[in-house]
C-alpha cells in the first residue's frame, strides 16, 4: 500500500495542512496515482491558477515487485517552471524533469514541488507499507 497525503502551500502558509488532500493504492504492479491540476486523471490535485504544476506532473506507479517509483512527467513546455525534490529523512535529491526515481520500500519522506517564481509549493507526503 502507498499511501499520500498533499498540501498546497503559500508563502504566508508556511506549515499549514489546512485543505490536505489523501490518496492512497494497494502495492499491486501497474497500480497508479497521479497527482497535477488535471482532476480526469489525478487523484490529488491542485489548484487551477497554480501552473508551476503540470496537468499531471508527479506520477506514482507500482511495478512488477510491488516497489513504487514516483515519475515527473514532462509536461507541455521544454522547461519547466518548478522544481521537484525528494526528501527521505535528512536527504534530499532533485528529481531530473522526465525522470523518476524508486521510492523506499517500507519508508516515508515528502517530495516537493517549489514554484521557480513565487514562494509557493505543493508537498506530498507518502507512506510506502513494506
Amino acid at each position: 500500500m502507498l499511501e499520500l497525503t498533499m498540501a498546497t502551500v503559500s508563502g504566508t502558509e508556511e506549515g499549514a495542512t489546512a485543505g490536505m488532500l489523501m490518496a492512497d493504492a494497494p502495492s499491486e504492479p501497474g497500480a497508479v496515482l497521479r497527482v497535477g491540476r488535471d482532476k480526469s486523471v489525478c487523484r490529488l490535485v491542485t489548484p487551477d491558477d497554480w501552473l508551476f504544476v503540470s496537468r499531471v506532473h508527479l506520477e506514482f506507479l507500482c511495478g512488477p515487485e510491488g516497489v513504487w517509483q514516483v515519475s515527473w512527467l514532462r509536461g507541455s513546455q521544454p522547461d519547466p517552471s518548478s522544481e521537484v525534490r525528494l526528501i527521505v529523512g535528512e536527504y534530499a535529491q532533485p528529481l531530473v524533469y522526465g525522470g523518476s526515481v524508486t521510492l523506499p520500500r517500507g519508508g516515508s519522506g515528502e517530495i516537493v514541488v517549489q514554484d521557480r517564481t513565487a514562494p509557493r509549493s505543493v508537498n506530498v507526503g507518502f507512506y510506502h507499507e513494506g
